[in-house]
């Protein structure tokens, strides 16, 4: 795909899974397939290189073929550490980042945001659908992995909080049904019977 090249996706699977009851969230099932298949089988025509960035059930993880990557910094602080230390990993100068539980990712989701980057001179596009900006689902350079690193040591978590610092373009979609992502049991069900009715 055209803006593929030198793209590299980091799926962010290493989150402690509260809300679905401690569960490791990527490897919970969702028409008997983990959740992190729908999103890697979503992200990676679109990409040239798939990481994972996990913290337990690493061996089923790595079943799938990529490199799987677990935090640095200890305690499940977040997906910022992940994408962190995926980006020391990563292949090419264009990392996207995208969470294991959102299973409708679109297939345009990849060059809309390459084309906001461009268009705008940023340092990161942000998916936004329905008014909604998806923080995590973005595509940055890896050359902000030291501010990163900084803004983690300085005791920073939150995504947003991170990006509100760069600067930051957001990519519209049509779809928000396209990014809705599966927090919790009640989600889960909803999605089994969105499938399960052909929509």
């Amino acid at each position: 795909m055209s803006g593929a090249q030198g793209i590299s996706a980091i799926v962010l699977a290493g989150g402690r899974g509260r809300r679905m009851g401690e569960a490791d969230k990527g490897l919970v099932l969702l028409q008997g397939r983990p959740l992190v298949s729908w999103v890697v089988e979503r992200i990676a025509p679109q990409v040239s290189e798939v990481l994972i960035s996990a913290n337990r059930n690493l061996e089923r993880y790595r079943e799938m073929g990529y490199a799987v990557l677990p935090d640095e910094m200890p305690g499940f602080p977040g997906p910022l550490a992940g994408l962190h230390r995926a980006m020391a990993a990563v292949s090419h100068p264009l990392w996207l980042s995208v969470p294991c539980d959102v299973p409708f990712l679109p297939g345009d989701l990849v060059r809309r945001l390459y084309t906001a980057l461009l268009a705008d001179n940023a340092e990161l596009a942000v998916a936004e659908a329905g008014g909604q900006i998806q923080p995590a689902i973005c595509l940055g350079h890896t050359r902000l992995r030291a501010g990163l690193g900084d803004f983690l040591a300085r005791g920073g978590r939150r995504v947003g909080e991170w990006q509100s610092g760069l600067r930051r373009t957001v990519a519209s979609f049509d779809f928000p049904q396209s990014f809705r992502n599966i927090n919790d049991p009640e989600d889960l069900a909803d999605a089994e019977a969105m499938q399960s009715g052909g929509k």
